[in-house]
């Protein structure tokens, strides 16, 4: 069965946040929804972790990205870019780019930070080089999304966004659920009529 992979990576919670709407989006579309995150990255060698995370969605893997007919990919900003566990994965996937695994399959991206000029935008385009590089069609989110136009939080035509405003268990607001939704329902339906 085929699926739309939403995969994050998430310290605080809120970019899970993100990632579980859009999958629900996802669902909405009329796709199947496989959330999976990363595991963190240490610069303690003697640190080790579980193969399985304790709470939350199963750890990716290469299966999992090579078999998808679509991607989400989240991850909270790092100084405008993508934080280094997804950095480190996404580096791990050069044998799928030699073989051309995820050419013509769709992709979008989504990020959170705890401010508002927080580096989203320049995290988005970030996330985008390495799957523009895969050959991925980039799925946006336009300005035909009225809350787009509107919100006062997150949200960009790049992908959707999450301001914690420096509280870690802060809420969505109401914009950026509708945005996330929205932006889940885009991309299964963009993966499913190029399944066909």
């Amino acid at each position: 069965m085929s699926y739309v992979l939403v995969l994050y990576y998430s310290h605080t919670g809120a970019t899970k946040k993100l990632a579980e709407k859009i999958a629900l989006g996802v669902e909405q579309g009329g796709a199947a929804a496989m959330l999976r995150t990363v595991p963190p990255v240490s610069t303690n060698i003697d640190e080790k972790h579980s193969a399985v995370p304790d709470t939350g969605a199963p750890f990716v893997t290469l299966t999992d990205l090579a078999n998808c007919s679509g991607l989400a990919i989240g991850s909270p900003t790092r100084f405008g870019n993508m934080a280094a566990a997804m950095k480190y994965f996404i580096d791990g996937t050069s044998q799928m780019w030699l073989k051309g695994s995820l050419i013509d399959k769709p992709a979008c991206v989504f990020t959170s930070s705890s401010s508002l000029h927080g580096g989203q935008e320049a995290t988005l385009l970030a996330m985008m080089l390495p799957l523009l590089h895969h050959g991925m069609v980039m799925v946006g989110l336009p300005y035909a999304e009225p809350d787009l136009a509107s919100t006062r939080s997150g949200g960009t035509p790049y992908g959707v966004t999450h301001v914690t405003f420096g509280q870690a268990s802060s809420q969505l607001t109401d914009e950026e659920e509708r945005l996330c939704i929205a932006q889940g329902q885009r991309l299964a339906k963009i993966a499913l009529a190029l399944e066909h």
